[in-house]
């Protein structure tokens, strides 16, 4: 047996030979090779009789067994079968070819024994691959690295197309293993990596055949060959056979689902696909591409409307897949050697940057792809990890993102609840789940697709908001699938007016098949048959004006840009109106010339007009002159002493009554006395100015006698100095000392002798 702690490739083992000698031989050696027949996988019967499914369980559960047989072998036993059994990697290669992928209609079980037989087989494939994938599984059986590598790229043990086939079947519920594996494979064989950059061209040639046979062409950088002279006349996806559109969405969704499984489970391949210019394909694929299919899974008659269900849920999903892959080359490529701060991190930005330009022709995809994921939030990221970004070339973008949703007449749906595919299975499923386990999730009724209720409208990826149609109800359907519904039941039944179809199609929720059957078959509800089968669209109230209604003070002003076509804009300004500069203000001299006119009337002006003989004063514009006229009445004041209706008012003057007067009567005379006064000393006119003194002493009286008689006593005058020393004081005197001395604090340099006492008191100054 092999010895311990020795490479399996390094190992000598001896054995009994054929003629009974014993005889060495490595390790790894044809001859030790057990002989073992492996039958090919079969995939379960669809709807089949129960001989297809005996059959089905009768081959299933020899491939169980057989498996089970391989994964007990010791390890050297195990790689001897696995490198030189050819049975067994034919068996492996046709459940990789044959195995149910999750969008398969063949993925529903028939029975329960199917669906369980199915899983142990989905688990013990995926066990031999991860022990296959494994070069060390203990200490003891342990292959040599680089001999590993040689082994399984030698002997196509794993290949490009194989590790694709495994993450799309083994990637639901095994991602980590699963990556752990493609790492190890990739880690021990260089040569892979080659071999992946020669399988993307043939992956982007997936896109030219879908556009070949569809009769569409790339055009501009993206496209690899010429456009051919007779591309016109090929088939389109309007015109082409119901098996061939079939063919293209199943050819396009797995390939779709495929990429995406493999670059999801190892990001490292993102670098490749990306250096082939594989974006930039994906993107003009999708924009060229995608509409013409939906129109067509849409539009065209299916005898079958399961199948049209079918056709339009894997062309969601494609579109889903293509979108999800164009997110993961952004992220691992550019955004993630942000995140983890690698040097050239502005060089990674101005890549992404690049790309999101790109994006901006592609409308359809830029806007599918902004929905899944907001384009907003990767520049908001960019800002953040690099601040010196160029802000007016991100502002062009998010402008040019809101144009397009703009001009897709699509709107954003404030809440989004669209988990990705691998979030449906529960992150702790192991091998036992794989891909059997997610049929059921992909394939739920339409109704309960995601959770939440919302049903995936397909390749659109758009959430309408319920809009009012031309019959006045809520409406659940867009304005555009709307026309799609009448134009459908239009072509079939011409006949009939699309207020009648509306009718109808609000009656039966909107679904054009059972609205055409029930027509068909005169089995329309009662209410519908009294309508008129020619019945037009009601037309559209149109809401009024609310601008020709409007009322307000400032109507017709010359202002009111509602009512006029120009307005004066020199008068029109933003902000606080500068003031003119003075000196200029004082410099313009306009108004003078506007004056100057007017008083050229009175330049001219004269004492005397000589008037010729012959000649009147009207003549020169004079009017006759009576100065007898004026001098009368001027001396005369006539009518001003005649007499008015009142003949009180000229017997004496008006005055007010006493009881109307304010103050008392003493008042008013010495008021009267003051006013007689200056009267009666005013005798001398020439006077112009009196003594000053005089006044003074005038008012010094008139201030006096109105103390007096209010009774005020002024305040006596302090007198602190008294008589000379030895004369005696008298007592005012010493209050008036005594009040000056307590009081004295209330101004400056005060308690200067009180505060000396402290000072000498405390020893401070000398005594």
């Amino acid at each position: 047996m092999a010895c311990a702690r020795v490479p399996l490739d390094e190992q000598q083992v001896t054995e009994p030979g054929p003629f009974g000698k014993e005889c060495t031989l490595p390790a790894l050696h044809p001859d030790r090779k057990e002989d073992h027949c492996f039958v090919p996988y079969k995939p379960p019967p669809e709807d089949g009789s129960p001989a297809e499914v005996e059959e089905f369980l009768e081959f299933a559960r020899f491939i169980i067994e057989d498996l089970e047989w391989l994964l007990a072998l010791p390890h050297d036993k195990f790689w001897c079968q696995v490198v030189f059994d050819e049975s067994l990697q034919t068996c492996l290669d046709s459940y990789l070819r044959h195995a149910p992928r999750s969008l398969d209609l063949t993925a529903l079980p028939s029975s329960p024994a199917v669906a369980e037989m199915q899983r142990s087989i989905h688990r013990m494939v995926f066990l031999t691959f991860l022990r296959m994938a494994t070069h060390k599984e203990s200490k003891e059986n342990f292959l040599t690295p680089s001999v590993f590598g040689e082994i399984i790229y030698e002997n196509f043990l794993f290949d490009i197309p194989k590790i694709l086939d495994l993450c799309v079947l083994f990637g639901k519920g095994n991602s980590q293993l699963l990556h752990k594996m493609i790492d190890n494979i990739f880690t021990q064989q260089p040569s892979y990596y080659s071999d992946l950059g020669e399988t993307v061209p043939t992956v982007l040639q997936v896109f030219d055949s879908i556009l070949d046979k569809c009769g569409l062409q790339c055009e501009g950088a993206t496209a690899i060959e010429p456009m051919k002279l007779n591309a016109h006349k090929q088939s389109t996806a309007m015109t082409m056979s119901q098996q061939d559109l079939l063919d293209i969405i199943l050819y396009l969704s797995d390939s779709t689902s495929t990429i995406h499984a493999f670059m999801d489970i190892f990001p490292a391949a993102c670098t490749t696909f990306h250096s082939h210019g594989f974006l930039g394909r994906l993107t003009s694929f999708y924009e060229t591409a995608v509409p013409d299919l939906e129109k067509a899974v849409r539009k065209r008659n299916f005898g079958d409307k399961g199948l049209q269900d079918d056709l339009w849920k894997r062309l969601s999903h494609s579109c889903r897949k293509m979108v999800e892959t164009a997110h993961l080359l952004l992220h691992h490529t550019c955004l993630q050697p942000i995140l983890e701060g690698r040097e050239n991190m502005q060089t990674f930005a101005e890549e992404l940057l690049q790309h999101f330009t790109s994006f901006l022709p592609e409308k359809r995809f830029l806007s599918d792809y902004d929905e899944q994921f907001p384009i907003s939030d990767d520049i908001s990221l960019l800002q953040q990890a690099i601040p010196v970004i160029d802000e007016t070339r991100t502002s062009y973008l998010l402008q040019g993102v809101e144009s397009v949703w703009d001009s897709m007449g699509r709107q954003r749906s404030q809440n989004q609840t669209r988990p990705k595919a691998s979030s449906l299975l529960s992150t702790n499923q192991g091998a036992v789940g794989g891909a059997t386990a997610a049929f059921v999730d992909d394939f739920r009724p339409q109704d309960d697709q995601e959770p939440g209720g919302e049903r995936v409208k397909g390749a659109e990826a758009m959430l309408d908001v319920p809009q009012k149609g031309n019959n006045g109800e809520v409406c659940p359907l867009s304005t555009a699938e709307l026309e799609s519904l009448l134009s459908c039941i239009r072509d079939l039944l011409p006949d009939l007016g699309e207020g009648f179809l509306l009718a109808c199609l609000q009656e039966y929720n909107y679904s054009s098949e059972l609205v055409i059957n029930n027509i068909l078959e005169d089995r329309l509800a009662p209410n519908l048959d009294k309508l008129d089968r020619a019945m037009p669209r009601p037309v559209k109230e149109e809401l009024p004006n609310v601008l020709t209604n409007r009322s307000n003070v400032f109507d017709d002003d010359e202002f009111d840009v509602f009512r006029r076509d120009q307005v004066d804009m020199s008068r029109v300004w933003k902000g606080r109106r500068k003031d003119p500069n003075t000196q200029e203000m004082l410099d313009d001299k306009r108004h003078i010339a506007e004056q100057r006119a007017r008083y050229q009337a009175y330049e001219m002006v004269v004492d005397e007009v000589v008037i010729e003989p012959g000649e009147t004063a009207a003549s020169y514009g004079l009017d006759d002159y009576d100065d007898e006229y004026d001098d009368t009445y001027d001396m005369n004041q006539v009518g001003a002493n005649d007499l008015d209706g009142d003949s009180l008012l000229n017997r004496r003057p008006f005055t007010i009554p006493q009881v109307l007067r304010k103050g008392n009567k003493a008042e008013e005379e010495s008021e009267e006395e003051e006013e007689e006064e200056p009267l009666q000393n005013n005798t001398n006119r020439d006077q112009f100015v009196q003594d000053p003194a005089l006044l003074r002493e005038r008012a010094e009286a008139r201030r006096a006698a109105m103390q007096q008689r209010k009774g005020f006593r002024p305040e006596r005058t302090s007198n602190v100095v008294g008589q000379p020393k030895g004369r005696g004081q008298t007592p005012d005197t010493f209050l008036d000392r005594r009040k000056k001395e307590t009081n004295k604090s209330r101004v400056s340099n005060h308690s200067r002798r009180t505060m000396a006492d402290r000072k000498r008191n405390k020893g401070m100054i000398p005594s």
